[in-house]
């Protein structure tokens, strides 16, 4: 792969090392990840060119992982890269890591809750506001996908049933697992966790998707309310 040098604008270089030309000739994976971000924010600004900007960009974050858990007033830190950029960013980012957590998850099969909490737990515990997932699964227990269907509060997360099993019912999934995020760190189910899951429970009865476990997720533990002994074989009633 050439080498670029940050420091020069991309219109000084020759068409044949331009980050896009090389992109488009050779392919995405030839590309360093500065010249991949410059590609995808596109423009620098006065003094400060787009390999420069993307190379500061990295060399502050050290790595991609640090990078996509940045948050945007972090990012906007940066000299050069403004508030919209940041956006664009942090958006190409969290689609990158959707795309690994589904590729990850297929062919995943969950036979214990704690299969289920290792599979969500790195995009759930950092959060600082709760997150409303569910792990949609097949008729055998393997992962079809975990969408997140709402996100809420530092105390609470707003979830209809409407919204919990439009997912599932397009993917045709014969099971789910909820899960979410309590952001103090203690995983203790609350008394509003046990009133939605009996009412997921319920719902799941009435269109015939198995409501197979609920994950309450903590700083570094859990708490499955299968194991804690709730009964998802009931209803309402």
């Amino acid at each position: 792969m050439n080498e670029v040098d940050a420091s020069y604008s991309v219109l000084s270089l020759p068409i044949a090392d331009r980050p896009r030309e090389r992109l488009l000739k050779h392919g995405a994976d030839v590309l360093s990840s500065v010249e991949l971000i410059a590609v995808l924010l596109g423009s620098g600004m006065r003094g400060m060119p787009i390999l420069q900007l993307s190379q500061e960009i990295m060399s502050r974050f050290g790595s991609l992982q640090n990078l996509a858990d940045a948050t945007v007033e972090e990012l906007c830190q940066i000299k050069g890269l403004g508030i919209a950029k940041a956006i664009q960013l942090k958006a190409a980012l969290n689609l990158g890591k959707r795309l690994s957590r589904t590729q990850a998850s297929a062919k995943f099969q969950i036979k214990t809750p704690l299969h289920a909490y290792h599979l969500i737990k790195d995009d759930l515990e950092k959060e600082m506001k709760e997150h409303f997932v569910t792990i949609l699964q097949d008729v055998k227990g393997y992962v079809i996908c975990s969408p997140t269907i709402a996100i809420g509060t530092l105390t609470a997360t707003l979830v209809h049933p409407r919204e919990v099993f439009y997912p599932a019912i397009r993917h045709r999934a014969a099971g789910m697992i909820l899960a979410h995020n309590h952001p103090s760190g203690d995983p203790t189910p609350s008394k509003e966790d046990l009133e939605v899951t009996k009412t997921l429970v319920a719902v799941g009865r009435l269109v015939g998707i198995c409501v197979n476990d609920h994950l309450i997720i903590g700083k570094d533990r859990y708490v499955s309310l299968r194991e804690e002994g709730f009964d998802f074989s009931r209803s309402l009633n």
